[in-house]
């Protein structure tokens, strides 16, 4: 086999798996995760069913790969906010991460359902490797920028590394290894607050409540800001 045959192949195959990957979104969208299934996809696709699982071997292979995939998407957008923001304002940083969640689940309502919407019957993330890799990049960028307007002074949380994800807290110690637990803590916490509202908004909570909740949320996270003293 020659090595421009070998770089076709992989280019083909990269090309399908790109596509197995946008019909499930489409069928995500359309049906939520149960509508996600390998042997409709194949069918969708005009592909055999033997041939869809020399792809991914199992559904949950798929899911894992689109999670993957959607939490690179949502913190990608949250690091382009954040490098536009002054580099030693904490507060701006903040603000536009803030900012650039909520637009990217406002325009991605499908993906963000299945990063954190209902825990999807029958499936599980695995504990390690990329998927999880993923998951935390934002919280180690939000984790940054607490580290940036960090005041220990102000902060006297009873959290130890014991209380937090061991592999989330070794990420953190290995990229801020002078930020005690409780500054992840916060950050959890900061993130908390940003998702409360914006979870409201993607499944319709707020609808009968305000028909700005771009105003609501811009108010709430400048409260936020104000609490944080940055």
């Amino acid at each position: 086999m020659t090595e421009a045959t070998t770089t076709r192949r992989a280019r083909l195959r990269a090309q399908t798996t790109a596509e197995i990957k946008d019909v499930a979104l489409r069928a995500l969208t359309e049906h939520g995760a149960a509508g996600i299934s390998l042997r409709a996809i194949a069918r969708d696709m005009g592909m055999t069913a033997g041939a869809i699982y020399s792809y991914f071997e199992t559904r949950d292979a798929l899911i894992t790969a689109l999670m993957v995939d959607i939490h690179n998407a949502l913190a990608d957008a949250e690091l382009a906010a954040y490098t536009a923001a002054p580099a030693d304002d904490a507060a701006a940083q903040l603000h536009a991460v803030a900012t650039a969640y909520r637009e990217w689940a406002v325009a991605n309502v499908a993906e963000f359902q299945l990063i954190y919407g209902d825990p999807i019957p029958g499936y599980q993330m695995p504990a390690d490797g990329p998927a999880r890799e993923a998951a935390h990049r934002a919280c180690i960028l939000l984790t940054g920028i607490v580290a940036l307007g960090w005041k220990p002074a102000a902060r006297r949380d009873a959290i130890t590394w014991a209380d937090l994800d061991p592999v989330l807290a070794a990420e953190v110690r290995q990229a801020y290894p002078e930020l005690p637990p409780a500054a992840l803590a916060l950050s959890i916490r900061v993130w908390a607050r940003i998702h409360g509202l914006v979870t409201l908004e993607i499944y319709g909570h707020l609808t009968n409540l305000t028909p700005r909740p771009e105003a609501v949320f811009a108010a709430d996270v400048a409260a936020l800001l104000e609490d944080l003293n940055w």
